[in-house]
């Protein structure tokens, strides 16, 4: 394509004329698919004066190798770019990168970074030599090119391992001596240009190591290099020019920059690779002696320059950016375990927690602002603090936490600071008293509640008297920030076990009147402080008296911020008082309808408004989760209303527009909740009402639009349909259709996997379970989705073999002769059932032994002329199948019963955790306080265990690993009509009707029986007479309970 006819129409596209800039685009999006557009657009970029047309063209080139380098699907714009212009393309663009400006590299390097995710190193082997030639030039824009092709290799192979991550080892031995030369050179200057050549260096490191660390930089010399690198730049004086007034500029300077990701590359080298007790276990000898000789050598270096630094900020004599201080604080934690770190940072606390985390914990201008000028957005600040990872004051409570629970010493050091805090604003007069301090002092006790109510805490019994002298006195604060500190301190202090019930009564009070306050944050502090109320007797009795007005005033609430944290509270309160709240169930079900359709109109108008690519997955903001949280407070409050079926169904109708709104939108992140909800209204009223069936259409027509993934959020509610609506079903058969249709398509669909597949199962067993007779012409439909996949012998999950054989399994319970039929049209008989009775042990469950009982009787029902040839020898089997399933079936139930009883616990994870804290406030109380050097000790690292266990997890997973040894376990499967079939007596019944029918076949069948498996066979049988008898008693006496001896 020529390059001047292609310049003038990209000069189009800026044309002040609309009409010529929309022919000039339409002109464009025809030639992106000719050959040689790729070439044209290089030779603008080489020739090009005119910057404008320079970014233009550039971005045409991004975008058209973003869409077509590699395009999911061909379409007539994304027409895959040929390997001609592919060539020329990779042969051209590195020279074109080095000598453009920073505006036109920063559109090729998204390119760049394309091609090479497909093509490096197997279609563009001397990439990596081109970029040490970058790097070995004396020009400056050269240089900056190889820096951006040495981030993009690294970016690339950030996450790689096995046999990859090998290339990327010698990538990194032959690359990284360079890199360092230049850094170290780069950390000299004072010009803005040479940080941001540091910036990309400290970026490309992160990326290296992020994964695993190269042997390359194992090496004593190497490593050394670089930590002394990462420290000069922590340790560097900014220049003027680094210093704008403007804070958030500030922080997006290259040199704060560099600066950030110095700090986080000692972190991540410390506390992935350099801390023994993350590196314990599944590592090489070479990372253990790397381990110890980085924690000897490197980690007490490290804690004294990030220690300088941080006395230089304390001081106000030196400026640190938000994350440079995050940083820090975090290596601080993680110096708390290990004995020797320890030993260096103990004698800093004291500066640390008076000069550092306090002054960190307490308010700033900047949130004082906020909570006069943007309360909503003060909240989500102060609310949801643990979202900001590069936030100090997360860091600050991490540490905290960190510190009094593996060093209890040093919580008395705190309690004390605290004390002298609060003490001294106690006694100040009321125009010298400093709120801020006050508030931080509060903000830091709270931090500490878990460690301070600890099992056998000495100091435990003191808390409710500081609340008494400290935190009431602050629900008359004139300042609103501590008013909302006040709620929020009782709210930390919850497992608080009161002495005096008029201290609680008074906390009632207050919090109730601070739902009243002025200031929003206090009234969502106190509904939030409000909810661990519930669990005091004299508290719960007095919500019970006005319970509606504490819900009229959270919905309120919930109508003026987004906190999804109020909406857990309405739910806990919705459950709590359902007897209560019943008489207002209505109005308070369009209550909540109302807040969840404003919710989503706003999150739609936001959607709408942003581009197709930045809003896709965007979904999970504060909008989001507290539209979530109503949901999960809807379908609370439909389970109360089990027993007022009128209500209920009122109910249905009210909550159609929640559905309507979710699923025609394509709200996927709701799409859990509302299935939920569904499931909860047809499940509560054990019917389907004609406002469900409206749903089942909406749950159907989402399926159908691309929601195959969710059938397994969608399931319990399908399965309520056809349990309760299975008349109506068998009476419209295209809702049969509809369902039969979801089964055929998960096992169509490529992008889905075992998992959604075991739902298509179960699925397709609640149809024929519950519409017997009603689905006679699906029945070879289910025995050929199964028996396709296990005909493939390329099953590696275990769970999902044996659903696909119950599938066949229930079209022989449901009609033998059809599902026979379809096994041998396609020669599939004997290998059925050869699968099926060499699997028996692996039926383990009540289910799956009733399941195959039931599927055996039924076989036994069948005429000896019926049984196909192809198993007419192995029939005897039948018999040998049953016995061993009725063998085991005991021990099934047993472990039924104990799984349902262990799906009923109470959790009591935390009282272990507190006796393992009483032991240890018992050994501190004894031994410790007095005794720095016991203080001293390693510290076992209880996150190590669990990364340990998270990185075998994904090694299993990426090797693929076959989990056909391990066992099914009971679940607590979906209610079936296979519930209320008795086995004992259903065999029996088969049993005797075939020695009466059949004489010759039963003779068949027993003869080949041992004594041990007849025996078996006279157990089961004497059990059904049992069970029988047990029946007919438990009929009669629930005869004789009712009035007029059972007459209605």
């Amino acid at each position: 394509m020529d390059a001047a006819v292609l310049r003038n129409r990209i000069q189009c596209t800026v044309d002040p004329n609309a009409d010529v800039r929309r022919q000039a685009e339409l002109e464009l999006t025809h030639a992106e698919t000719q050959p040689g557009f790729i070439k044209g657009l290089l030779d603008i970029l080489e020739a090009e004066q005119d910057i404008s047309i320079r970014l233009s063209t550039v971005v045409y080139l991004k975008n058209r190798v973003n869409r077509a380098w590699q395009p999911i699907e061909e379409s007539a714009t994304s027409k895959r770019i040929t390997e001609e212009d592919k060539v020329e393309l990779r042969s051209r663009i590195l020279p074109i990168l080095a000598s453009s400006q920073p505006q036109i590299r920063a559109q090729l390097i998204p390119a760049l970074q394309k091609i090479l995710s497909y093509d490096f190193p197997e279609k563009w082997p001397t990439f990596l030599d081109l970029t040490m030639q970058l790097l070995s030039t004396n020009d400056t824009n050269a240089v900056f090119a190889g820096l951006h092709c040495m981030l993009a290799i690294c970016r690339m192979y950030r996450f790689k391992g096995g046999e990859t991550r090998d290339d990327f080892n010698r990538i990194v031995a032959a690359s990284f001596p360079r890199l360092l030369d230049i850094a170290r050179e780069l950390v000299q200057s004072t010009d803005m240009e040479a940080w941001e050549g540091l910036h990309i260096i400290m970026k490309t490191f992160k990326h290296t190591i992020y994964f695993d660390l190269p042997p390359h930089l194992m090496i004593h010399d190497q490593i050394y290099g670089w930590c002394s690198l990462f420290l000069a730049i922590v340790g560097k004086e900014a220049p003027a020019q680094a210093l704008d007034e403007d804070l958030d500029e500030r922080e997006r300077n290259h040199f704060w920059k560099s600066k950030k990701w110095a700090y986080a590359n000692l972190n991540r080298l410390f506390v992935r690779y350099g801390s023994p007790s993350t590196n314990q276990k599944n590592t090489t000898p070479e990372m253990v002696e790397f381990a110890k000789s980085f924690l000897a050598t490197f980690a007490p270096a490290i804690l004294e320059g990030y220690l300088r630094e941080i006395d230089k900020w304390a001081s106000r004599t030196a400026w640190l950016s938000k994350p440079s201080l995050s940083y820090t604080l975090s290596f601080l934690d993680e110096c708390i375990k290990p004995k020797s770190m320890w030993n260096n940072l103990k004698q800093h606390m004291e500066t640390l927690i008076s000069h550092v985390l306090f002054p960190i914990l307490c308010q700033s201008d900047e949130d004082i602002e906020l909570f006069d000028s943007d309360p909503p957005e003060y909240l989500h600040r102060k609310l949801n603090f643990y979202e900001e990872v590069s936030a100090p004051d997360v860091a600050a409570t991490n540490f905290l936490v960190s510190l009094t629970k593996s060093r209890k010493k040093q919580t008395y050091s705190i309690l004390a600071f605290v004390n002298g805090i609060v003490t001294k604003y106690e006694e100040a007069p009321d125009d010298q008293k400093n709120a801020r301090e006050k508030e931080g002092a509060l903000r830091m006790i709270g931090t500490l509640a878990s460690v301070i109510l600890g099992k056998k805490s000495p100091i435990a019994d003191q808390v409710e008297f500081f609340f008494v002298r400290h935190v009431f006195p602050e629900f008359r604060s004139p300042h609103g920030f501590l008013r909302a500190r006040a709620c929020d301190t009782l709210g930390k202090f919850e497992q608080l076990e009161f002495k005096e019930t008029s201290n609680l009564v008074t906390i009632y009070r207050n919090i109730l009147e601070s739902m009243a306050d002025p200031e929003l944050p206090v009234r969502v502090e106190a509904a939030l402080a409000l909810q661990p109320l519930i669990r005091h007797e004299v508290i719960r009795a007095s919500m019970q008296q006005n319970i509606p007005q504490i819900m009229q005033q959270l919905l309120k609430l919930a109508n003026e911020v987004d906190v999804d944290a109020l909406a857990n509270v309405m739910e806990d309160f919705v459950e709590e008082f359902a007897a209560e709240l019943t008489p207002f169930a209505v109005a308070l079900s369009e209550q909540l309808r109302d807040t969840y359709l404003r919710i989503v109109r706003e999150l739609l108008e936001r959607q709408s408004t942003k581009e197709e690519d930045e809003a896709y997955g965007d979904f999970l903001d504060d909008k989001s989760i507290t539209a979530l949280g109503v949901l999960q407070t809807i379908g609370t409050l439909i389970l109360t209303l089990e027993a007022t079926p009128d209500v209920l169904s009122h109910l249905e109708t009210i909550l159609m527009p929640v559905i309507q709104i979710t699923l025609e939108n394509k709200l996927y992140d709701l799409y859990n909740e509302v299935f939920e909800i569904i499931d909860s209204c047809t499940f509560s009223a054990k019917s389907v009402s004609p406002t469900m069936w409206q749903a089942f259409g909406l749950m159907h027509k989402t399926f159908k639009s691309g929601a195959e993934l969710y059938l397994e959020d969608m399931l319990p509610a399908l399965d309520n349909f056809v349990s309760y609506g299975a008349e109506t079903m068998a009476q419209n058969p295209i809702y049969i259709e509809a369902l039969v249709g979801m089964v055929s398509d998960i096992f169509a669909d490529e992008k889905v996997g075992g998992m959604d597949r075991i739902c298509g199962c179960k699925l397709a067993e609640a149809i024929m379970l519950n519409l017997r007779g009603h689905v006679d012409r699906y029945i070879p439909t289910f025995v050929e989705l199964a028996m396709r996949v296990l005909a493939s012998n390329e099953l590696k999950v275990k769970s999902y073999r044996i659903h696909l054989m119950e599938m066949v399994i229930n079209s022989i319970y449901y009609n033998p002769l059809l599902a026979l039929q379809a096994l041998e049209v396609n020669g599939w008989t004997n290998k059925f059932f050869s699968s099926w009775f060499s699997n028996i042990e692996s039926f383990s469950r009540v289910h799956d032994k009733k399941l195959s009982i039931c599927a055996i009787s039924a076989l036994l029902t069948l005429k000896a002329d019926e049984v196909p040839t192809s198993v007419q020898q192995g029939w005897p089997r039948l018999l040998q199948g049953v016995v061993r399933l009725f063998q085991t079936l005991p021990t099934a139930l047993k472990n039924r019963e104990e799984a349902t009883k262990e799906g009923d616990f109470t959790l009591n994870d935390d009282d272990e955790d507190d006796e393992e804290d009483a032991e240890e406030w018992d050994g501190e109380v004894e031994a410790v306080w007095a005794n720095d050097g016991e203080d001293a000790e390693d510290v076992k690292d209880e996150s190590a265990a669990y990364l340990e266990f998270l990185k075998e997890e994904s090694e299993k997973f990426a090797a693929g690993q076959d989990d056909s040894d391990d066992e099914l376990e009971e679940e607590s499967l979906l209610e079936t009509p296979l519930d209320k079939v008795e086995p004992y007596g259903l065999f029996k019944d088969t049993l005797l009707k075939l020695q009466h029918e059949q004489p010759q076949l039963y003779q068949n069948l027993t003869k080949i029986l041992n004594p041990d498996e007849q025996q078996i066979v006279q157990a089961v049988i004497v059990q059904a007479e049992a069970n029988a008898i047990a029946a007919q008693a438990l009929q009669a006496a629930a005869a004789s309970q009712q009035p007029n001896g059972g007459a209605h």
